[in-house]
């Protein structure tokens, strides 16, 4: 971590932590837009982190919008901000404006007529689809991706994740108000939505840990704290290392994706597995340290695990994605399976 990005790590901690408290993560879960840190992060340009310079963005690269993505998952940020990162990247990449205000993407049918380009059918399971007033379309063109932005339209069969995260169908009936082409995978919204929340698995077990850790050296049993009994103690080295292991693949992820995003999609696939697989473990570990209270609403520990058994299966599951690299390595061959994975 150079030192711009150590700035960019201590800015959205320090922005997280004065107007994140618990009491606006509660207010989130039940429908209140939490307004003033929406600000905080739009104003600090965190949401053009990837947008580059002559299209009104910071110009950054994927490590850099990975601190901010992994900062969402360690704060249990109740905002879009890492679909806002994604979709202004995508819009960019098109070479389209972005413009202001929370944004979402989803996997569209698109058709172009006379009158513009304009979606077919709705869009399915849209994170945040009722807060963000534009969504970015994404569909497969012959020569790369078709990217649309779309105002949002109506919003259907509302629901909540079990992180308590708002997603909804989206159908829109007006043409868009832009369109263009990237020369991007057409799996775009898989890829880049299996590295969003990959890297906000790394962050919440980050902070999972955490909060293991400290509970252990304060909780007494038996005339000392918990995290003296060898059980416990191999347990948090086991936590420690999964989310050691996340990051580490997270962040070779976003390396592929700044070198080449169109070819990144065995990094994105080996994180996502790695991270679908240690979200699981790492969240009952944590519960299982905390005991009877980190199962209570009020302790808060929930709003991290809840995210982890969220995120595993966003974007694919570890099985989806270990296919996804069983084909790559049988379509390879045998021979080429150890310097594929040495290249890396």
């Amino acid at each position: 971590m150079n030192d711009l990005q150590k700035i960019l790590a201590d800015t959205a901690d320090r922005l997280c932590t004065d107007h994140l408290p618990k009491k606006i993560r509660e207010a989130a879960e039940v429908g209140e837009w939490p307004a003033a840190l929406w600000t905080a992060v739009e104003g600090n340009g965190f949401t053009r982190v990837l947008v580059s310079e002559a299209g009104g963005g910071a110009g950054g690269t994927w490590e850099d919008a990975l601190i901010l993505l992994k900062a969402c998952g360690a704060h249990a940020v109740p905002l879009p901000l890492p679909e806002t990162i994604i979709a202004a990247w995508l819009l960019d990449q098109a070479g389209l404006e972005v413009p202001d205000g929370p944004l979402t993407f989803a996997s569209a049918s698109l058709a172009t007529s006379d009158v513009g380009v304009t979606c077919l059918q709705p869009m399915t399971s849209v994170p945040f689809a009722g807060q963000c007033a534009h969504v970015v379309a994404v569909a497969p063109a012959t020569d790369g991706l078709q990217v649309a932005l779309f105002a949002s339209g109506e919003v259907m069969n509302p629901q909540t994740t079990i992180a308590r995260d708002p997603v909804a169908d989206i159908s829109v009936s007006e043409p868009a108000l832009a369109h263009g082409t990237a020369s991007l995978p057409v799996d775009s919204v898989m890829l880049f939505g299996a590295l969003m929340r990959s890297a906000g698995i790394a962050g919440a077990l980050q902070s999972s840990l955490m909060q293991a850790v400290q509970y252990a050296g304060e909780r007494i049993q038996f005339g000392k704290p918990i995290s003296k009994f060898q059980a416990i103690q191999h347990q948090l080295a086991e936590l420690a290392t999964h989310a050691a292991s996340v990051g580490v693949a997270v962040d070779m992820a976003g390396t592929a994706v700044t070198r080449d995003p169109g070819n990144a999609g065995f990094e994105i696939a080996a994180a996502k597995v790695r991270a679908a697989d240690a979200a699981q473990i790492g969240a009952s570990i944590a519960h299982q340290t905390h005991g009877a209270i980190g199962f209570t609403y009020e302790h808060g520990l929930h709003f991290w695990t809840r995210r982890l058994w969220s995120w595993g299966p966003e974007y694919g599951g570890s099985a989806h994605w270990a296919r996804q690299l069983g084909r790559q390595a049988i379509s390879s061959g045998g021979p080429a399976l150890w310097s594929t994975i040495a290249a890396r």
